[in-house]
């Protein structure tokens, strides 16, 4: 276990340091018209972030992208069940989802407005749309393939449908319901992000918005790094702990 861990650990460093490398190599290559070097985009992210203003636009995009996530995962897990208890209703509706999910959903964003009005309402709307689907799919396919055997007692002991989920069905599908938020994490994020371009006036994606109208590429990057910074972080300790359901 603790061997690896070590080769995680490294296995991680190793690809930082390339990133960095490759990143600092396409700027070489491009220079200043397109790129900034990851100690000029670093050194800008900390003055942005003695603004005050920087961190208004950050505390509304994290509260537009946590109220986005809460309800993806609870309209997911809803779907995700509700047609994994059914086999017939989730074996008609499954193609519908994986649909659904196909469809670029910036398409949708004209009805999101439509519908939710400018402001942190579509925002919420169109990151929670981007992870329901997911969140859905890896609960339907959790729940179909718990072993009957675990089935079988609850009827024995003749639980009711909510107590059958509580006590039977969502322990055993954990692990896969966990990578399904994992990837709706993702997907909401970049949603959130999303709406945020298209139609707010706050926000991490209205300030790189504007900062690509206005051609400030210090801004572009800084913004751009610290969205994947964010990302890449939550989502590293999220596979460790979905690793450990898996293995565990």
């Amino acid at each position: 276990m603790q061997r690896e861990a070590s080769a995680t650990f490294r296995n991680t460093v190793i690809l930082i340091v390339g990133l960095l490398l490759f990143w600092e190599l396409a700027y070489l290559i491009v220079g200043q018209v397109a790129l900034r070097s990851p100690w000029q985009t670093i050194q800008f992210l900390g003055k942005l972030m003695q603004t005050d203003l920087f961190w208004l636009h950050l505390a509304d995009t994290l509260k537009a992208f946590g109220v986005a996530l809460v309800i993806a995962v609870a309209l997911g897990l809803l779907i995700g069940f509700g047609l994994g208890l059914h086999r017939l209703s989730g074996d008609a509706m499954e193609p519908m989802l994986v649909a659904l999910y196909s469809i670029p959903k910036i398409t949708l964003y004209p009805i999101i407005l439509l519908a939710f009005g400018i402001g942190i309402s579509a925002k919420i709307a169109f990151g929670a749309i981007h992870g329901i689907i997911p969140v859905a799919l890896f609960t339907l396919n959790a729940v179909r393939t718990i072993k009957p055997i675990l089935i079988k007692t609850g009827n024995v002991m003749k639980l009711n449908s909510t107590a059958m989920v509580r006590e039977i069905l969502f322990p055993a599908a954990v692990p896969e319901i966990f990578t399904g938020i994992r990837v709706g994490f993702s997907l909401t994020l970049i949603g959130t992000v999303l709406g945020e371009m298209f139609a707010a006036q706050r926000g991490l994606g209205y300030l790189l918005m504007n900062a690509i109208s206005l051609y400030n590429i210090d801004l572009i990057m800084s913004v751009t790094f610290l969205l994947v910074l964010i990302a890449a972080s939550v989502n590293m300790v999220l596979l460790a702990i979905d690793r450990r359901l898996h293995h565990g």
